[in-house]
C-alpha cells in the first residue's frame, strides 16, 4: 500500500503544483489582454471621434476648384484648357503604347529565345534597315506630338485682340488687380484670403462647431470679376518676390516676376466661381495666397462695374482733410485686418521672425516719420514688403492704429498729408 501511495502522493502534489504555477501564468496572461483590451478600446473611441469631426466636416467637390480625390485635370471651362486636356491625354495614350511594344518585344524576345530551351546567342552586326526604322519612327511620333502641342503654345501666347486687361500683381501675400482697359478700366482693388479663414487656420483648422466650407483656405475677401465669353488679358508682375497667378480650369499659369511683365489670357465660357493659387513658392504664407475669378454674365458685370466705380467715389479721400484720432482707428483698424494682422497678428506680438507691434520703439518713437518711410519702403530686404499700394488716408490711418492700439497708448496721430509729403 505504501509503495503504491508514495507515487500517488507525489503525483498529487506534482500536480498541484503543476496547476498552482499555470494559475499565475494564466491570470498573466488575463491581466495583459485587458490591457491590450482597454488600450484598444481608447484607440477604437479616439478613432470613432476623429471619424465623427471629419464627418461634420466632410470636404466635398468645390465647382471651379479642387474635388475629393481629384486625379484628373480641372474640367475645362476655356478652349486652351480643352486642348490641354486633350494634349494630356493623346501624349499618355501614344507613351503608353510605345512603352507596352517596346517593353512587350524586350520581354517576349527574353523569354521565348532563352538559353534554358536550347536557344544560343546569334552573331551579327549592324543593319542599316533596322537602324533607319528605328530612328524614322521615333522622329514621325516626336513630330506627330509636337505638332499639336505647338499650335496650343501659340494660341496660349497670343494676347492680342483683347475685350479686357487686368494687371495682377503677386506681393506677400494677396493679389492686386488693376483693370486697365476695357469695361471697368480705372477699378483697382486688393484680393486676400478670407481673414476667418486665415484666423480659423491659425487655430489649426477648422474646430468642432466650424463649417469652413468646400473652399477652406480659397475664399478670398474679393474675388476677381469678369464677364463670361470676353477675351481677358492677364497682365502679371510683382512687388517683391516670384508669384505665379495660376487658374487651373482655365489653363493658366504664369510667373509674376519683380520688375518684369509677363502676359497671358483666358476666356472663359461658362458661369461661375473659378479657384487657384499662387504656384511660385513665395515665402512662409505662400499657402495663403488664393485666386478666385468670378465669371458673370455681361449685364451682372456691367452692374458690378458701376457698383465699383461708385465705391471707389465714395472712398476717394482728399488728402489734405484733417482726422480725428477716433475715426482715424476705426479705419486703420480695417486696414489693419486686411493687410497686416496675418504677419504681425490680430495681437501685435508679432510671430517668429515677424517684429511685434504692441510695445515697439519704432511704433511708440515721437517721430512719425521713421514709420511713414517704414511702410512706403520696406525694411530687412523686403520682409517687411512697401506698402505705396495703400492710399495717404488708408497709411495714415494704420500707423496711427498701431501707435494707438494694445498697450501703445501714445496718442499720436498721423494725417494723410504727412503721408504724402513723404512719397514725395
Amino acid at each position: 500500500m505504501s509503495s503504491h501511495a508514495a507515487p500517488a502522493t507525489a503525483h498529487c502534489v506534482v500536480a498541484v503544483g503543476y496547476s498552482t504555477s499555470f494559475g499565475k501564468e494564466e491570470v498573466n496572461t488575463m491581466n495583459n489582454t485587458i490591457k491590450r483590451l482597454a488600450w484598444t478600446l481608447r484607440a477604437a473611441a479616439v478613432w470613432a471621434s476623429s471619424v465623427a469631426l471629419s464627418a461634420a466636416h466632410a470636404v466635398k467637390d468645390l465647382p471651379g476648384g479642387p474635388a475629393v480625390n481629384q486625379l484628373n485635370l480641372h474640367p475645362a471651362v476655356t478652349k486652351i484648357a480643352q486642348e490641354q486636356a486633350w494634349l494630356h491625354w493623346m501624349m499618355l495614350i501614344i507613351c503608353t503604347v510605345v512603352f507596352v511594344l517596346v517593353f512587350g518585344v524586350m520581354f517576349y524576345s527574353i523569354w521565348k529565345h532563352r538559353k534554358s530551351v536550347g536557344h544560343k546567342a546569334a552573331n551579327f552586326h549592324e543593319s542599316v534597315t533596322v537602324e533607319i526604322i528605328w530612328t524614322i519612327v521615333p522622329f514621325l511620333i516626336v513630330i506627330g506630338m509636337a505638332l499639336p502641342a505647338t499650335k496650343v503654345v501659340v494660341a496660349m501666347k497670343d494676347t492680342t485682340n483683347a475685350d479686357l486687361t487686368i494687371k495682377a500683381t503677386g506681393m506677400q501675400w494677396k493679389w492686386g488687380y488693376d483693370y486697365l482697359r476695357g469695361e471697368g478700366e480705372g477699378i483697382s482693388f486688393f484680393s486676400a484670403l478670407d481673414p476667418a479663414q486665415r484666423t480659423m487656420s491659425n487655430n489649426g483648422g477648422p474646430k468642432e462647431g466650424e463649417v469652413p466650407g468646400n473652399d477652406y483656405l480659397l475664399k478670398v475677401d474679393k474675388p476677381l470679376v469678369v464677364p463670361v465669353d470676353r477675351k481677358v488679358r492677364i497682365i502679371t508682375t510683382a512687388n517683391d518676390v516670384i508669384h505665379a497667378w495660376m487658374v487651373p480650369a482655365f489653363g493658366v499659369k504664369q510667373d509674376a516676376i519683380p520688375g518684369f511683365v509677363r502676359d497671358t489670357w483666358f476666356r472663359a465660357e461658362k458661369i461661375g466661381d473659378y479657384y487657384g493659387q499662387c504656384a511660385e513658392l513665395c515665402g512662409k504664407e505662400h499657402a495663403y495666397m488664393p485666386i478666385h475669378v468670378k465669371v458673370v454674365s455681361a449685364e451682372d458685370y456691367g452692374k458690378w462695374v458701376d457698383g465699383e466705380k461708385k465705391l471707389m467715389a465714395a472712398k476717394a479721400d482728399d488728402p489734405a482733410k484733417v482726422w480725428v484720432l477716433d475715426d482715424l482707428m476705426k479705419r486703420g483698424e480695417k486696414v489693419y485686418a486686411t493687410n497686416c494682422a496675418a504677419c504681425h497678428q490680430p495681437n501685435g506680438k508679432g510671430a517668429g521672425p515677424i517684429k511685434p507691434l504692441d510695445a515697439a520703439a519704432l511704433v511708440l518713437d515721437a517721430d512719425k516719420s521713421k514709420q511713414i518711410a517704414v511702410l512706403l519702403n520696406g525694411q530687412n530686404n523686403g520682409a517687411m514688403p512697401p506698402w505705396k499700394q495703400l492710399s495717404d488716408t488708408e497709411l495714415a490711418a494704420v500707423i496711427t492704429y498701431t501707435k494707438n492700439n494694445w498697450s501703445n497708448k501714445t496718442g499720436q496721430v498721423v494725417q494723410p498729408a504727412e503721408v504724402l509729403a513723404a512719397r514725395r
